[in-house]
């Protein structure tokens, strides 16, 4: 004798026997009633980033070309290193330039403030973590993300150059994605620059020494890295790279 097994096609699948649920999704997501554990369960959060991409494309569709400047929180509004951002930030307006950054204190919070009281685009990329971090008051364009590399698109998606001032761990993470993606040509005629010589000399006689003195990089490799003290050099610089690359894109339009 055949028994009628339960079945229900559902969305792409179809359904048979044990597997078939009691309910629908439509009943599922009109009754309130329940625990609200898939708010965090992986399905939504996929959506949640999606939804993160969205917001931030946007957001940062209609800047002006931009320059991501990096640099540690904990720098001090009366230390050298703030004074140079706030210098930075007010030279890159002045070439035309906006300026992005993590939005918060320190570096960030100083070179939001040279572009903004230079009358330049001051943006702010903020990120969710566990100690609260303001968004700096010199930010007016922010946008908040609770996924780190949603945000790390958005720094390389809107920048034509990452300027890297004296930071700690978060500063060495963004600085080393943005010079494998130009290792690897994920981005191209994209400088990154070193901004404190003092700071930063050690590593980069370190990266000779070991990187590329164990054949770990290329020669050419070291080239991706600019070092200087000279806000005017590191601006300059940029201008550089943006001419090449538009002159490229002329050569690259010319022959289709």
């Amino acid at each position: 004798m055949n028994t009628i097994r339960r079945e229900r096609r559902q969305g792409p699948q179809l359904l048979r026997g044990e597997m078939v649920p009691d309910s629908t999704h439509d009943q599922r997501l009109l009754d309130r009633r329940g625990p609200a554990d898939w708010l965090h369960m992986d399905p939504w959060r996929v959506l949640r980033i999606q939804a993160e991409f969205v917001e931030g494309f946007g957001s940062l569709a209609e800047l002006p070309p931009s320059v991501t400047v990096f640099g540690s929180a904990r720098t001090k509004p009366d230390s050298p290193d703030y004074e140079l951002g706030v210098r930075l930030g007010a030279a890159l307006a002045d070439a035309g330039y906006g300026v992005i950054t993590g939005g918060g204190p320190g570096c960030m919070e100083a070179a939001n403030k040279g572009a903004m009281e230079a009358g330049g685009i001051s943006v702010g990329l903020g990120i969710e973590l566990p100690h609260e971090q303001s968004m700096n008051e010199y930010v007016n364009l922010g946008v908040e993300f609770r996924y780190f590399f949603v945000r790390k698109t958005m720094f390389v998606k809107y920048s034509c150059g990452f300027v890297t001032l004296p930071g700690g761990f978060g500063t060495l993470d963004e600085l080393f994605e943005a010079l494998t993606l130009v290792q690897t040509r994920k981005v191209t005629s994209f400088p990154v620059i070193l901004m404190g010589s003092s700071f930063w000399g050690p590593m980069v006689d370190w990266i000779k020494s070991s990187l590329l003195g164990e054949g770990k990089i290329s020669p050419q490799d070291v080239d991706l890295i600019r070092v200087t003290d000279d806000v005017d050099e590191a601006v300059r610089i940029i201008v550089e790279a943006d001419r090449r690359r538009e002159q490229e894109a002329s050569l690259v339009g010319d022959a289709q």
